[in-house]
């Protein structure tokens, strides 16, 4: 039998990413409101706060009412779908309730705010700077790309 995930865990995951990340976002909105950098892994990491009125790599930028409102329709769009799972697939569980977290997060910076708040900066290289929510949405990818690649797989010894 599979390992499998029940709604109120999935949905207890994308709440604790929800409140790591308005958590995270509001002590560095504090810390570095004098438009600071500070060194968090010397040669690796800054913290850096950039208010982004777009989207990932800056795509969209002041578009901030239509990616509001994606927030909200894909939230609802995954609540609907977890709210008819009885039991999720382990990473397919992953990969929604990091979705749906990640969507929340950047979604209540828009509705509140009218622009995300990013903080993390990679110092080696020229990366856009991003956030919790952010990194939630990755690993949402990520999980969504395992679950795939270990179904091919029991597919072709089952």
């Amino acid at each position: 039998m599979s390992r499998v995930l029940q709604r109120s865990t999935t949905l207890s995951i994308a709440a604790a990413i929800v409140l790591i990340d308005q958590l995270s976002k509001a002590v560095l909105s504090a810390i570095l409101v004098d438009g600071r950098s500070i060194p968090a892994i010397p040669g690796i990491l800054s913290l850096q706060l950039v208010h982004n009125s777009g989207a990932a790599f800056s795509l969209f930028s002041g578009s901030t009412e239509f990616l509001g409102l994606l927030s909200l329709l894909v939230s609802l769009g995954i609540l609907v779908w977890i709210g008819r799972q009885r039991a999720i697939p382990l990473w397919q569980g992953l990969a929604t309730a990091c979705l749906l977290g990640g969507t929340l997060g950047n979604g209540l910076d828009r509705w509140r705010l009218g622009y995300v708040v990013d903080f993390l900066a990679l110092v080696p290289i020229n990366f856009p700077i991003f956030n919790g929510a952010d990194i939630a949405i990755n690993l949402a990818v990520l999980c969504f790309v395992l679950d795939l690649w270990l179904n091919r797989h029991d597919g072709e010894h089952g």
